[in-house]
C-alpha cells in the first residue's frame, strides 16, 4: 500500500483493504483485488457492493435529495471544493503515484492530470460564482405586464457516474466534483481497474467537509448490480465513460425521465496538409498517438498526409515511435506504460497483424514487451476495412494513410460511424477552415493532436461516439435544473 492515499482515517477497517464509501457501513459482497498492469503486483483490496448495497446507496442519496431543507448551500458547495483543491494540492505526489500504479499511466503525465484535476475542482468554483441564472424579459407584450421573472439553479437530482479507467482521477472530478458543484448526491462507480483514485477523491471530499451521504463510491460486485444501480428510477442523471457497446446499452434501460451523458470513443483523424510543419507534424501525433499508450478516447489513430511526402513523413514518425522510452510507469522517464490488461496486448497484436497481412507496411513496433507493454507502432497505408482503419485500437498505433485529394482524404476520414476530436496541420488559415467545416467532428484542432483537452472545453461525442457535452461548466449545467419564478404584481 505505500505511495496510494491512506485512508484509514476516514474508513476504518482492515489494512490493505479499501473500504466501499457508503453511508452507512455493511458486509461487503465481495473483495476485488486491485493490480498493477505494469507487474500485476497486488496494491489493495477493495469491498465490493452487490444488489443490497446498491439499493442502500439509492435510497440514501433519493432520501437526501428529497429533503429540501437538507440540500448543501452555494457558499458550503464551494467551502467543500476550496478545501479538497487545497488538500489536493498538498497531496499531489501521492495522488500521482496512485494513478500511474493503477492505471499503468506514466507518472510524469499522472503529476499534469493531478494538476488538471486540481484547476477542476477550482473551475467548479468559478462556474458556481459566476452563473447565478437569469433575468427574463417580460416587458414586452400586453399579457406581460406586471410581471417580473428570473431564473435559479436547483440540483436535478441523484447523479450516478460511471468512470473508465482512463485518466481515472481527473475523470472521476468532471464527474463527481461537477455533480457536488451542482448540489446533486453522487454515486460513483469506477472502472474495475482503477477504483482507488476515485476513493481517494471521496475521501479528500469527507476530509473537505462534505457529508458521507452526498458522495458514496460503488465498486459494483457484478454487471448486473451495476446495471441496477444506472437503470433504478431514483436516478436522475446518468453519466457515464466508457466502451460503445456499454453506454449505449445501459442507455436503452435507463428509467423514463432519466437524462444522461454518454462519453465513448472514436478514431481520431490528423490531416496533414501540403504546407504541414512536418516537424511540428510528427512531434504532435506521437503525443497525442502514444499518450497513456494510445488509450484515449480522442489518440490520434488516422493520419492522413499527401501522397507527395508521406512514406517520408511516415518513415520519420516512426523513428521517433522507436525512441519512446517504454517501460514502469511509475519512474519518471518513462513516456509510454503497459496496456491496462494483458490481454490487450494479444489484442493490438491481433489487429497489427490482420492489418499487415492485409498490405500494411509494419514502420515500427509490432511486438509485445513482455506480457503487459506493446512496442509504439507505425504502420503506413492499412486496408480501409481493417479494425485498425474502422474500429477503435485503444492501443499504442498510428495509422499513417497516402492521399492525393484533400476531398479524399476528408470523405475517408468521415466514413465511420463515430466522431469526435479531429486535427488539421496546415500554415493556410484558409485551407485550415475548409477542412474544418467539411470533417465530421465536435471539435478541430489546428497544428495539434486530437488529444488535446482541458476541463472547461465542450466535450461531445458524435453519432456513436456519445451524447451530450461533456466538461465542466456543461456537466455542472447538466446537473441542474433552470428553475424561472415568475412575479405578478400591480406595482411592476
Amino acid at each position: 500500500m505505500r505511495g496510494l492515499v491512506n485512508l484509514s482515517d476516514q474508513f476504518p477497517g482492515r489494512p490493505g483493504v479499501w473500504p466501499l464509501a457508503l453511508k452507512e457501513r455493511s458486509k461487503p459482497a465481495g473483495m476485488l483485488a486491485v493490480t498493477a498492469p505494469f507487474d500485476l503486483e497486488l496494491l489493495a483490496n477493495v469491498e465490493t457492493a452487490g444488489a443490497q448495497q446498491v439499493q442502500q446507496c439509492l435510497e440514501t442519496a433519493y432520501q437526501l435529495f428529497r429533503d429540501r431543507d437538507a440540500w448543501l448551500s452555494l457558499a458550503e458547495r464551494i467551502g467543500v471544493l476550496e478545501r479538497a483543491a487545497r488538500i489536493m494540492l498538498r497531496e499531489k505526489n501521492t495522488l500521482a503515484i496512485t494513478a500511474a500504479r493503477e492505471g499503468g499511466k506514466p507518472l510524469s503525465d499522472c503529476q499534469i492530470e493531478v494538476q488538471q484535476a486540481i484547476e477542476g475542482v477550482r473551475l467548479c468554483i468559478d462556474h458556481l460564482r459566476s452563473d447565478a441564472g437569469a433575468v427574463i424579459p417580460m416587458e414586452g407584450t400586453t399579457a406581460s405586464s406586471h410581471r417580473a421573472a428570473l431564473t435559479q439553479y436547483e440540483p436535478i437530482g441523484v447523479v450516478v457516474a460511471v468512470s473508465a479507467f482512463g485518466n481515472p482521477l481527473n475523470m472521476v472530478v468532471q464527474q463527481v466534483a461537477a455533480a457536488v458543484a451542482a448540489g446533486c448526491p453522487v454515486i460513483a462507480k469506477p472502472a474495475d481497474d482503477t477504483p482507488l483514485s476515485c476513493l481517494s477523491f471521496a475521501a479528500i471530499l469527507r476530509q473537505a467537509g462534505l457529508p458521507v451521504e452526498w458522495c458514496q463510491v460503488v465498486v459494483a460486485e457484478d454487471t448486473s448490480a451495476a446495471e441496477l444501480l444506472v437503470t433504478d428510477p431514483r436516478v436522475a442523471f446518468f453519466s457515464f465513460v466508457g466502451s460503445q457497446e456499454v453506454g449505449w446499452m445501459l442507455r436503452s434501460k435507463i428509467a423514463p425521465g432519466t437524462r444522461c451523458a454518454l462519453e465513448h470513443g472514436g478514431a481520431a483523424p490528423v490531416i496533414l496538409m501540403d504546407d504541414a510543419d512536418q516537424s511540428l507534424a510528427a512531434n504532435s501525433i506521437i503525443k497525442g498517438g502514444f499518450y497513456y499508450s494510445g488509450q484515449v478516447s480522442v489518440s490520434v489513430q488516422r493520419v492522413f498526409v499527401p501522397k507527395a511526402y508521406s512514406r517520408e513523413f511516415a518513415i520519420a514518425l516512426a523513428s521517433l515511435a522507436a525512441g519512446l522510452s517504454v517501460g514502469n510507469p511509475s519512474n519518471l522517464d518513462t513516456q509510454v506504460g503497459p496496456l491496462i490488461r494483458p490481454a490487450e496486448v494479444g489484442r493490438v497484436h491481433a489487429w497489427v497483424n490482420e492489418a499487415v497481412e492485409g498490405g500494411a507496411e509494419l514502420l515500427s513496433g509490432g511486438a509485445a514487451i513482455g506480457e503487459s507493454m506493446y512496442k509504439p507502432t507505425v504502420l503506413l497505408d492499412p486496408p480501409v476495412d481493417a479494425r485498425v482503419s474502422r474500429e477503435e485500437i485503444f492501443g499504442p498505433v498510428v495509422c499513417m494513410y497516402s492521399y492525393e485529394s484533400i476531398d479524399d482524404a476528408i470523405r475517408i476520414a468521415n466514413d465511420l460511424p463515430f466522431a469526435s476530436h479531429a486535427a488539421v496541420f496546415t500554415k493556410n488559415l484558409n485551407a485550415a477552415l475548409r477542412v474544418f467545416k467539411r470533417l465530421d467532428a465536435s471539435a478541430v484542432m489546428v497544428n495539434d493532436h486530437t488529444a488535446f483537452r482541458v476541463n472547461g472545453m465542450p466535450f461531445a461525442g458524435l453519432r456513436q461516439s456519445g451524447l451530450g457535452v461533456g466538461g465542466i461548466p456543461y456537466s455542472i449545467d447538466a446537473m441542474r435544473v433552470n428553475k424561472m419564478l415568475v412575479v405578478h404584481s400591480p406595482e411592476l
